[in-house]
């Protein structure tokens, strides 16, 4: 089910299309093709062993979404994070990768959905340890890295569906990473802290930001693609934004004060270096502009752009082959908003 709206942001009109699912949602991204334009995969949120994910493409002659029910498939628990392989020039097949008990790459074809690989580390244990988020690798696709609650970090060869590294990242339970380029990633933690890793140098790590308050949980990071001198993360049951710069460790070079509640999402631009969105439980979508950061430590910011949601948005993410798009999820809706 899909509808078009067009809403007032700020002094223009914008494009707003809708897509509801039968469930929450929480998982989302968009696909990387350029043969698949306006292409997401969408996860349901059931606090239970069935859940599913939707596979929905707009129409954009008609504005309307609709959902293929051949390529829906079953997903064990809610997926906790989804992408599609980073491959703008379609020189791989469709791959979906998920997240959640373990890692798995579903194969989209014409014909269906398949389970490709599923892939495990814990080989010695009848228990696993849940995945949290992941990343795939932009300039080495086959390399994709997940974070877990054991405290570790795994980077995989999905090619062989083999364990590349895997590293004890942090003190406690890991939310999320994000690559930083072939071989760097970082990541965010329980423990409060933003780590950076090189594969080259495997027992070092070093630590870029620390929470203000002992063993506040980041939950978020985003590594700015255009310029990775800058990443943002995101604390728990926090209203900022805290952007850093690697080569100033430990101070914020911005801090975005304008959400009124927890903010739970962000995600940069992916064609400009000063641009991230970021999005929360008051509802809102904002896009700022950081390319007037005064620094260190600047609070002083307004967003360039705000969009009202009808819920608490819990996703978000910026199309990379159609930058001009946004996504984001609240409740059983999934909506695409162009910037």
């Amino acid at each position: 089910m899909g509808e078009q709206n067009k809403v007032m942001i700020g002094d223009k009109c914008a494009e707003i299309y809708t897509y509801e699912s039968q469930d929450l949602v929480y998982a989302m991204n968009w696909s990387n093709r350029r043969d698949k334009k306006f292409r997401l995969a969408v996860g349901s949120f059931i606090e239970e062993l069935n859940n599913r994910v939707e596979i929905i493409t707009l129409d954009d002659e008609t504005g309307r979404f609709s959902s293929d029910s051949r390529l829906q498939f079953q997903h064990p628990y809610p997926p906790t994070k989804i992408m599609f392989i980073p491959d703008k020039e379609c020189n791989c097949p469709d791959l979906v990768a998920t997240t959640g008990d373990y890692l798995r790459i579903w194969h989209l074809t014409e014909e269906g959905t398949t389970l490709q690989k599923l892939l495990n580390n814990n080989k010695n244990s009848e228990f696993c340890a849940p995945l949290t988020a992941f990343d795939w690798n932009e300039t080495d696709p086959k390399r994709l890295g997940t974070s877990s609650i054991d405290t570790t970090c795994t980077i995989w060869d999905i090619e062989k569906g083999m364990v590349d590294t895997q590293l004890i990242a942090h003190d406690k339970e890991v939310y999320d990473i994000a690559w930083g380029g072939v071989g760097v990633f970082a990541s965010v933690s329980a423990d409060g802290s933003v780590r950076v890793f090189d594969l080259r140098d495997k027992e070092h790590s070093t630590i870029i930001y620390e929470s203000p308050q002992p063993d506040t949980p980041l939950l978020r990071l985003g590594w700015n693609k255009q310029d990775p001198r800058y990443m943002a993360t995101l604390l728990m049951d926090c209203s900022k934004v805290v952007v850093l710069d690697i080569r100033f460790p430990t101070l914020p070079v911005a801090e975005l004060q304008r959400h009124q509640a927890s903010v739970n999402a962000l995600a940069w631009a992916p064609h400009s270096s000063c641009h991230i969105c970021t999005a929360g439980d008051d509802s809102q979508a904002l896009i700022w502009d950081l390319s007037s950061m005064s620094q260190p430590m600047d609070t002083s910011l307004d967003p360039i752009l705000a969009y009202s949601a009808g819920a608490e948005v819990n996703q978000l993410q910026w199309s990379t082959s159609q930058p001009d798009w946004v996504a984001i999820c609240f409740g059983s809706k999934t909506q695409i908003l162009r910037v």
